[in-house]
């Protein structure tokens, strides 16, 4: 679904959730009523996947557990933004992945400009929320800064994948050695056929695995999209890689073993543990100690 989609369907509804459809007036009156103090912020990115699907795969798998859960739970959300943090993403000069990507630096600063201004206008608590991994790389010192600065409650969720998957482990029939949760394979693969099946060509689609660059020795190996290799039996050395470097196509697993059933009952579950976690979030006390934001411009 689009944007326009999800504005579409609040409207339909009678009861807006996406502050792209509200007015500052019905957005003042939301605020005023109990539990209405949080907002979730989806954070997407727009990164090379398998040639299979699309580059904004994360962006579209935010949107569609963010837009169940805003409806399963009642919470007001902004509108997506559709680029992250996918610098090993940008692949080899002038080849076309079409990755875009932002710094690190900037985006933490779209970060802070979205919740001071989320904060400024009377939200307490923000969930960030994301299906892109490494869009959690840059996050922890301005989450702490806007806790110090504010006191509002400020959290991220990365919906469950790859070594996060525990929510839907059983779902997949791919063994752990296809590494089923992660870049383009089963789970990615799945989801985008129940959310956007139109954008799913898999005539293009390949299985393939993980591997030390091709620059290191023999003595070290990789099975999967972290950013450590394993030396020795020991996982314990980060390495700042390129995506192209310890992956061949993009894809970390077997797509092959994808299904839009499986895909719906993945977001059907990702969505009951997001909603479940933002009714614990509406019960936490939270004292904010500063929610003017003078230097907005």
């Amino acid at each position: 679904m689009t944007e326009k989609d999800y504005v579409d369907a609040d409207v339909e509804e009678g009861r807006k959730r996406n502050l792209l459809a509200m007015s500052y007036a019905e957005v003042a009156e939301r605020l005023g009523e109990e539990g209405q103090d949080v907002a979730l912020v989806p954070l997407g990115s727009s990164e090379k996947h398998g040639a299979h699907i699309p580059l904004g795969t994360d962006s579209y798998v935010t949107m569609e557990v963010v837009e169940r859960v805003a409806r399963a739970a009642d919470v007001m959300y902004t509108p997506l933004v559709p680029f992250g943090y996918s610098p090993h993403h940008m692949g080899r000069h002038l080849e076309g992945a079409g990755t875009i990507t932002l710094r690190a630096e900037t985006y933490r600063r779209v970060m802070h400009d979205i919740a001071r201004s989320l904060i400024y206008h009377g939200f307490t608590k923000l969930v960030f929320v994301s299906h892109h991994g490494s869009n959690t790389k840059p996050i922890d010192e301005i989450m702490r800064q806007l806790r110090y600065t504010t006191g509002a409650f400020i959290s991220y969720y990365k919906t469950p994948t790859e070594r996060d998957a525990s929510v839907v482990a059983d779902l997949f029939d791919n063994p752990p050695e296809e590494t089923p949760g992660w870049h383009s394979s089963e789970l990615e693969t799945s989801v985008i056929m129940a959310t956007a099946d139109g954008l799913v060509n898999m005539d293009r689609a390949v299985q393939d695995s993980a591997h030390a660059p091709a620059y290191m020795t023999d003595a070290f190996s990789k099975i999967d999209g972290t950013a450590t290799v394993k030396f020795r039996g020991s996982e314990n050395i980060w390495v700042p890689m390129e995506h192209h470097e310890y992956c061949d196509t993009a894809v970390i697993g077997n797509p092959f073993r994808a299904t839009r059933e499986k895909g719906l009952a993945m977001l059907e579950r990702m969505a009951d543990h997001l909603a479940a976690y933002v009714q614990e979030v509406r019960r936490f006390k939270v004292e904010i100690t500063s929610s003017d934001f003078p230097e907005r411009a």
